[in-house]
C-alpha cells in the first residue's frame, strides 16, 4: 500500500459525545473495533471528562480496555479537560496522544472546561508536563479558531499570538485548528494556515472543521490550498460539539472528504472496503 499524503483522524467520539441516549459499551467496541482495520492514521475514540458533563463517554476506559488494536495501524487519541483526565489518560498504555481543547473565546472556555483562557493556559502547561512523563504527545486544539457566536473579540492575530505561545513556551508540536461551531469563512483558513504553516515548520497544524454538506469542500480546499495535511472527520458527518450550542453543527464528513482527494489523485492510504462496511454500521450506531 502506498504510503499516505494526508492524515486523516476519524473522531467517533465528536460523533458520539452529544447524543442524549446512551449506546451501549458493546455497541461501541463492535464499531471501534471496525473503524480501527480502515488505516486511519489515528481515532479520536473517547474522553476523559466529568461523566456528568459528557455521560455519553463515561465507559471510555472500559472501552479502551476491550477493543482490539491487533494489526491496527491506527493510534488513539482521548480528550482531556483537566489535570484529573490527564492523569487518567496517561494509565493507558494504548493511548497515544491527549488531547485539549484550548479555547481563545472566554465564553467557550468557561463552558467547555469550566475556567477562564488564563485558567487553561495553567492547565494546558500542567497537562503537558503529565502527557511528558507518560511518554504521550499532547493534540491542542485552538477552540473558535475561526471566531465565536458569543461575541467576544476574535481576529486572527489573538489566534496566533495563542499559538504561538503554546509552540514556543510549552512545546507543543501538533496544534488543530477547530472551528467549532462551523462559522469559518474560506478566507480566514486560508489565512491562519497560511500565516502559521511557513512560520512553524516543525509543528504539525491540523483542521478540525464542523461543516454542513453545503460548505465543507470550500473548507476543506482553503486547508489543503495553504498546506494543511491533518484533517479530523467523522462518518457521515456525525457529531459536533454539545458545549457550544443547542443545534450541533456536524463534523466534516470522513467519506465525502475522502472521495474528493482520492478523485484528485491524492493517497489516503485507507481500506475502501472496510470504511464502506463502517459507513453501513454506523447507521445502527447512531440515531437517525
Amino acid at each position: 500500500m502506498e504510503t499516505p499524503e494526508v492524515k486523516i483522524i476519524e473522531c467517533p467520539r465528536d460523533a458520539m459525545q452529544g447524543l442524549h441516549a446512551f449506546i451501549p459499551t458493546d455497541v461501541k467496541v463492535s464499531y471501534l473495533n471496525e473503524l480501527l482495520k480502515v488505516g486511519f492514521d489515528t481515532i479520536d475514540i473517547g474522553s476523559f471528562v466529568s461523566a456528568k458533563a459528557i455521560p455519553q463517554l463515561a465507559d471510555t476506559a472500559e472501552v479502551l480496555s476491550r477493543i482490539d488494536t491487533t494489526g491496527s495501524r491506527s493510534k488513539l487519541l482521548v480528550i482531556v479537560a483537566n489535570e484529573r483526565g490527564a492523569e487518567d489518560a496517561c494509565k493507558q498504555q494504548g493511548v497515544t496522544y491527549l488531547g485539549y481543547p484550548f479555547s481563545i473565546s472566554e465564553t467557550f472556555q468557561q463552558r467547555n472546561t469550566n475556567t477562564s483562557i488564563e485558567g487553561s493556559w495553567e492547565r494546558t502547561e500542567r497537562i503537558a508536563e503529565l502527557a511528558n512523563k507518560a511518554g504521550k504527545e499532547l493534540v491542542v486544539y485552538i477552540s473558535m479558531a475561526f471566531g465565536n457566536p458569543y461575541g467576544d473579540p476574535w481576529n486572527a492575530a489573538i489566534a496566533l499570538r495563542w499559538t504561538e505561545r503554546l509552540v514556543n513556551e510549552l512545546g507543543v508540536r501538533i496544534i488543530s485548528l477547530a472551528d467549532t461551531v462551523g462559522v469559518a469563512k474560506s478566507e480566514d483558513i486560508s489565512a491562519m494556515f497560511n500565516a502559521l504553516i511557513p512560520a512553524m515548520p516543525d509543528v504539525e497544524f491540523g483542521a478540525h472543521l464542523h461543516a454542513r454538506l453545503d460548505n465543507w469542500k470550500v473548507k476543506t480546499d482553503a486547508a489543503w490550498m495553504a498546506g494543511c495535511r491533518r484533517f479530523d472527520g467523522a462518518l457521515k458527518g456525525y457529531g459536533g460539539c454539545p458545549m457550544a450550542e443547542d443545534d450541533l453543527v456536524g463534523n466534516l464528513s470522513t467519506e465525502l472528504f475522502v472521495a474528493d482527494l482520492e478523485s484528485g489523485g491524492t493517497v489516503t492510504g485507507l481500506d475502501h472496503v472496510q470504511l464502506e462496511r463502517c459507513l453501513q454500521q454506523a447507521l445502527t450506531v447512531f440515531p437517525q
